[in-house]
C-alpha cells in the first residue's frame, strides 16, 4: 500500500502535516555535505535537517555554539545541491536570532537565499517568538525545537533529560501550543520523558518530530554521524547505532595502508 510520502514528489510542510493526520510517521536525519545528503536522498529519507550539530560531528567542537551563519550557509548549499526530493530545514546558528527579530529575519533570508534551503529551526520556546514571527512574515516556515536546546547548554549546565519536573513539562507544553498558534510547521523535541512528548504530540496539530522523546511523536531524528557510527563517543540511551563504519573505515584504511606498502597496490591492471 503507497504511504503519503511515497505517492508525491517534492516534500513540503503540507506533506509533512498531511502525514501526520494520517498517522504516517516521518523519517529525518542530519546531513552537512553534497555526497551524505545524497545518500539520503536515494534511501527516502522525507526531511533533511543541516543541523548546527556539524560544529561537533565536522569541526570536532565540544558545542554547537562555535559554528557560524557562513558556515551554516556552506553546509546547507551542499547539501541542497544533492536533494531533489526531500525537505531540507537548517539550523539558525547560536547568536543569530536571539534577543533580535530584526538579525534573525536577515539570517533566516541569508540561508534560504545563499543556500536554498526549503526552511529554517529555531531553539527555544516562548523567549523566541517574536523573531520567529518575524521570520514568518517573510514567508519562511519555520521550525521550533524544545526540550533539551543544545545552543543554551551553558544555562543548563548538563546534557541531562528535561522537563522532567512539573513546573518545566508544563512550560513545554505551553511553549509548543505558543509555537503552533505563532506559525511554526513542526517542532523537534529532544531528550524528554516519552510520557510528556506523547501528551504534546497529541495537543498540537503540527508534526512533533522526537530525538530521544520516545516513539508516540510523529516522526524520529537522528544525527546521521551518531547512527552509522561514525561517532563513537556519543552513546546516549535513545541512540541506536545501524552501523559501525569506524570499525570498517578503519580496517578498509589499514589494508590500504599494507597494500601500498606491500607493492601489492597498484597492481598491473590498476596503471596505464
Amino acid at each position: 500500500m503507497s504511504t503519503i510520502s511515497q505517492s508525491v514528489g517534492k516534500i513540503t510542510t503540507h506533506i509533512l502535516q498531511r502525514m501526520k493526520n494520517n498517522q504516517e510517521k516521518i523519517t529525518m536525519l542530519t546531513a552537512y555535505d553534497y555526497s551524505t545528503a545524497r545518500l539520503l536522498e536515494m534511501a527516502g529519507v522525507e526531511v533533511i535537517l543541516v543541523g548546527d550539530s556539524a560544529a561537533n560531528v565536522m569541526a570536532g567542537f565540544k558545542t554547537t555554539l562555535p559554528i557560524t551563519l557562513d558556515q551554516m550557509i556552506y553546509h546547507a548549499s551542499s547539501v541542497v545541491r544533492a536533494v531533489e526530493r526531500a525537505l531540507v530545514v537548517v539550523d539558525l546558528p547560536f547568536g543569530t536570532y536571539q534577543g533580535n527579530s530584526k538579525e534573525a529575519l536577515c539570517s533566516a533570508i541569508r540561508i534560504m537565499k545563499e543556500s536554498g534551503a526549503d526552511a529554517v529551526k529555531l531553539e527555544g520556546g516562548k523567549e523566541i517568538v517574536e523573531s520567529i514571527d518575524r521570520i514568518l512574515t517573510a514567508g519562511i516556515p519555520v521550525m521550533g525545537h524544545l526540550g533539551l536546546t543544545p545552543q543554551s547548554i551553558n544555562k543548563f549546565g548538563t546534557y541531562a533529560v528535561r522537563a522532567i519536573e512539573k513546573e518545566e513539562a508544563d512550560r513545554l507544553v505551553k511553549d509548543a501550543l505558543l509555537l503552533e498558534k505563532t506559525g511554526c510547521f513542526g517542532i523537534v523535541l529532544e531528550k524528554i520523558p516519552a510520557n510528556l512528548a506523547a501528551k504534546v504530540a497529541q495537543t498540537v496539530n503540527i508534526p512533533i518530530i522526537g530525538i530521544g522523546a520516545g516513539g508516540e511523536v510523529d516522526g524520529q531524528v537522528l544525527v546521521f554521524h551518531d547512527m552509522m557510527g561514525i561517532t563513537q563517543q556519543f552513546s546516549p540511551r535513545f541512540l541506536r547505532r545501524y552501523h559501525n563504519l569506524t570499525q570498517e573505515i578503519t580496517s578498509a584504511i589499514e589494508q590500504y595502508i599494507k597494500d601500498v606498502k606491500s607493492l601489492d597496490f597498484p597492481n598491473k591492471k590498476e596503471q596505464y
